[in-house]
């Protein structure tokens, strides 16, 4: 049975085995070989890997995308899904390689550390530095000093988590950020899409549950914004927001609550539901016509929000 196969049986009949049940190296090999389910690569200008300094500890892994030999946009610095434990730069290279190609900007994908074997803050930690340096080093990689970040998932969960921090740091200001089924809430605090779509859905509460004990160390992480984002006091003065949920998703209820604080908060936020899809369709775009949708819209609202930063610093 191949892997298109076994992951629509188990979104459809939600008989697949708790990924706690089953050895992690095997779950990371499988997760890798979702980027089969992206489609055939997009063809771009150069894409290679590079090293990065980290404030602590050795260096970390990034691969970048330039879609054309113009100059790109801004940068789009993205942090792949996976619950903290899953997923690489592999599984997401053809999401990465078609929002290069749409927003028609230079992609920064990080190869942050993983749990269990590197709990929070490594991720976090991760995800400030590649923000960082792209920032720094956005003469080198002719790019304008434009940056948004963006993630699915987990991923989304590490973008708010770097919106947060700059913010609180007063750091260059972000141009965007980029949310797809973020995990920023409580998985314990049981909104209605996750005891509706707990189960039986493809990513199911027993999921959650296990990916949120892999990363967190303790319960000073569950109060922690960083760690779960929905925990922010103050959520004015972030950047402008692009969140994306899906209607079969648990962790649908909590980015759309996300979104709906950052507007309270005056925050621009472009939202929009995917109806009759699950979690993960975003990385499914050669199978699933939601996931091409999807990306297109984020390209879009990227390349959008790359133009009127840009706009606003030349007047």
């Amino acid at each position: 049975m191949d892997l298109t196969t076994r992951i629509w049986l188990h979104y459809v009949t939600g008989d697949g085995a708790p990924l706690s049940a089953r050895p992690l190296d095997e779950l990371r090999r499988e997760a890798n070989r979702v980027a089969a389910l992206g489609g055939a690569p997009v063809e771009l200008h150069r894409v290679w890997d590079t090293v990065i300094d980290r404030r602590r500890g050795p260096r970390l892994r990034v691969r970048c995308y330039r879609p054309a030999a113009d100059r790109p946009t801004g940068t789009l610095v993205y942090f792949h899904g996976g619950g903290w434990t899953l997923g690489s730069i592999e599984s997401h290279d053809p999401v990465c390689r078609v929002l290069a190609r749409e927003a028609r900007c230079l992609v920064v994908s990080v190869d942050y550390r993983l749990a269990p074997d590197c709990r929070f803050p490594a991720a976090f930690d991760d995800g400030v530095d590649a923000t960082q340096w792209a920032l720094a080093n956005a003469d080198g990689l002719g790019s304008p000093r434009i940056v948004a970040v963006g993630g699915d998932s987990a991923g989304g969960n590490l973008a708010a988590a770097v919106a947060l921090w700059s913010r609180d740091v007063s750091g260059p200001p972000l141009c965007s950020q980029l949310l797809v089924c973020p995990a920023v809430g409580d998985p314990r605090v049981q909104s209605a899409s996750y005891r509706e779509f707990g189960s039986g859905y493809f990513l199911t509460a027993e999921d959650i549950e296990w990916f949120w004990g892999n990363y967190r160390r303790g319960a000073d992480d569950e109060r922690n914004p960083y760690a779960l984002p929905l925990q922010a006091s103050d959520f004015a003065g972030l950047p402008r927001a692009i969140v994306l949920t899906a209607e079969f998703d648990p962790l649908r209820d909590d980015g759309e609550r996300y979104a709906a604080k950052l507007r309270e908060a005056g925050v621009p936020v472009h939202l929009k539901r995917y109806e009759g899809t699950f979690h993960g369709f975003w990385n499914m775009a050669g199978v699933l016509d939601s996931g091409r949708d999807a990306l297109a819209e984020a390209g879009a609202q990227l390349r959008q929000a790359f133009e009127q930063f840009a706009a606003r610093g030349a007047s």
